[in-house]
């Protein structure tokens, strides 16, 4: 299978590599980036793992996250995909490609989340036949969801619980 590479006039969507690790590790042990993730910076191992979901993804269910890199730099900026990680959560996401995105602080407040988002879910309206998206989030992180917002998700009527949590969980609709 040959994964795809996304383009944008500022970025490149790529597959992941093992050579990204460092920068995806560093991402994601920053408290401003889990902030509203997970709460609590993500160690090496745990990064690791995540690298490992990403790149089994696309082998096992052929969709998966792409590294977000600067098209200018090559500097990776962040993750962006989808993912079933098969979530147990209520109401159940079984079956929804879930879309994902955390980018590196450097990024912030520059439209990089939207132009990558809006990239991977055109090639989702191309490639695929889902019916629907979905994304979750804590109901506090207020930035991530107008990304979404503007990308074409709704919110659900009521919050949705995930370990224990409140969780917003939004759809969006595929237009065919």
């Amino acid at each position: 299978m040959t994964l795809p590479v996304l383009e944008t006039d500022r970025l490149i969507l790529r597959p992941h590599e093992v050579r990204d690790f460092d920068d995806l590790a560093q991402m994601w042990a920053d408290p401003d980036v889990v902030r509203y993730i997970s709460g609590k910076p993500s160690t090496e191992e745990e990064s690791w793992g995540r690298l490992m979901k990403y790149i089994g993804h696309w082998s096992m269910l052929g969709f998966g996250y792409w590294a977000v890199t600067l098209r200018e730099t090559g500097a990776y900026a962040g993750d962006v995909g989808f993912a079933d990680y098969r979530r147990g959560m209520t109401p159940s996401l079984e079956s929804v490609p879930e879309a994902g995105w955390v980018l590196s602080p450097k990024v912030h407040g520059k439209g990089v989340a939207t132009e990558a988002v809006a990239r991977m879910h055109q090639w989702a309206q191309e490639e695929t036949d889902w019916q629907q998206t979905c994304c979750i989030f804590d109901p506090e992180h207020k930035v991530s969801q107008k990304v979404a917002l503007r990308l074409g998700y709704q919110p659900a009527e009521a919050l949705g619980d995930y370990g224990g949590l409140p969780t917003l969980i939004m759809h969006r609709k595929m237009t065919r």
